[in-house]
């Protein structure tokens, strides 16, 4: 007869520890398969303990498939297969991107927001009234290209700051721009050959290359993509920035964009994917016109998120489809779930169709306006202003400062290191193919900094260069 002893079974229940005592015998070999467990009666009065615990302690292991029933014979070690110990490499370790991310003092590379910019109030607000509100349309799940009422304020807002006019039923919400560009490759399919800009954004690379498609960065010169090289690639689809190219900052002319428009109607299985990424930051004149509203032949993708508007940590993307590639996407991908949340949909909605996005966007660009006026204007006035110029700082949220030194791209990162300052420079955001890359060329980004950090920003550019 089985016997356990309960005198170490701390807080567990009485039935659960017995399981878990029957369970270790079965997995080291002392309950060998076929073995004949005790009755619940017997077993129950040889342990001094209620049948129903016995009777629950069978159950579990029952259904996890420990033992089996034999009517009216009782119950029976199962046959376990038990995996031997699985050979694990030398390097399994934890991958240094799965620890904490490092932080800075000052970090002039990060596109991260402040605290102290996002409307917390306002956004407080609207949480209690969705919450209030929305109780029954919170619990429903939501079509796949999100909710209808998050769609059509979207779409108002491009009508209204884009000059687009797009039904809010091409609008397709998703949890950020990298599963987007996911939906967009099974969308027009893996056999494509896509480009991107080349400097450029490396994840978007790395995106298409996880997704198993071919890539190809095609280098930009002054006016952005040019058509030629993709026609030498054999490129079927062109992802571009071009309001604000990531890094460089240069604005692809009128001419260009409808070079690239001319050349994605020359086949029908050209597009263009148009990244409009921070838009809303121009500082100086009106926002670019998009390619989208220029395109008369439905080639273009337009994609944008509320990351640089709102928060690097609001994982909500939008992407604008020509209608007969939303045909195809209702046809053979309607069964994907919307990946972001009615909660945060609906709050965004209203945040949107109340005008609380406008007022904040009016808001943050005369704050980044007046952080980059004060930075512009303090390193003309430093001891730095002789060896430095300054490029594209009338869009977006960075600019690019050359700097004339002996220091090396990466001897100059290492230094701000060691004063616990991180920098990026344009050099890094070239692929590995191309020579005659351009060092001594600072990308600055300054939507994470306060004002009060300008005067330790040129304390540490000075200690690094003079």
């Amino acid at each position: 007869m089985l016997t356990y002893s309960f005198d170490h079974r701390g807080n567990a229940p009485l039935y659960l520890y017995l399981y878990q005592c029957i369970k270790e015998d079965i997995l080291t070999g002392k309950l060998p398969k076929n073995t004949k467990l005790p009755s619940k009666r017997s077993f129950a009065k040889n342990l001094g303990i209620s049948t129903i615990t016995v009777e629950n302690a069978y159950a579990q292991l029952q259904s996890e498939g420990y033992i089996y029933s034999q009517p009216k014979r009782g119950f029976y070690v199962m046959e376990l297969s038990r995996p031997e110990k699985a050979f694990l490499p030398e390097d399994a370790s934890m991958p240094e991107r799965c620890l904490p991310e490092q932080t800075y003092d000052i970090d002039l590379a990060s596109n991260k927001t402040r605290p102290d910019n996002f409307p917390f109030s306002i956004w407080t607000k609207i949480i209690r009234e969705t919450l209030s509100q929305k109780r029954e349309e919170l619990m429903t799940t939501p079509p796949c290209g999100g909710i209808m009422e998050l769609r059509a304020a979207i779409a108002s807002h491009l009508k209204a700051f884009r000059g687009m006019e797009v039904a809010p039923e091409q609008i397709i919400v998703g949890a950020g721009t990298e599963y987007l560009y996911g939906l967009i490759i099974q969308l027009l399919g893996y056999e494509k050959i896509y480009a991107v800009e080349n400097p450029g954004y490396q994840k978007l690379a790395k995106v298409y290359l996880c997704n198993r498609v071919i890539c190809h960065p095609i280098l930009s010169d002054d006016q952005g993509m040019n058509p030629a090289s993709l026609e030498a690639v054999h490129a079927n689809v062109a992802h571009i920035s071009p309001s604000h190219h990531f890094p460089t900052g240069k604005v692809t002319a009128i001419s260009r964009r409808y070079e690239l428009l001319a050349w994605s109607t020359k086949a029908p299985d050209r597009y263009i994917i148009e990244d409009d990424y921070d838009s809303e930051f121009r500082m100086t004149g009106k926002p670019i016109p998009t390619m989208q509203s220029i395109d008369m032949s439905d080639r273009v993708i337009y994609v944008n998120t509320f990351t640089k508007t709102l928060s690097s940590t609001i994982r909500l993307g939008y992407m604008v489809l020509p209608m007969h590639l939303l045909q195809r996407f209702y046809q053979n991908m309607q069964f994907y779930s919307c990946t972001v949340s009615n909660f945060e949909q609906y709050t965004l909605a209203h945040f949107l169709s109340q005008g609380y996005f406008e007022k904040h966007i009016n808001r943050m660009r005369t704050h980044y306006k007046t952080i980059r006026d004060e930075l512009l204007t303090a390193l003309k006035k430093s001891p730095l202003s002789p060896r430095i110029r300054i490029y594209e700082e009338d869009a977006g949220l960075h600019f690019l400062m050359e700097i004339n030194t002996a220091l090396t791209d990466e001897e100059m990162a290492v230094a701000a290191k060691s004063y616990d300052a991180h920098l990026s420079f344009l050099s890094q955001y070239y692929f590995d193919t191309e020579e005659n890359i351009p060092e001594h060329m600072l990308v600055l980004n300054y939507s994470g900094i306060a004002r009060e950090d300008i005067p330790k920003i040129l304390e540490l550019l000075s200690k690094i260069l003079i």
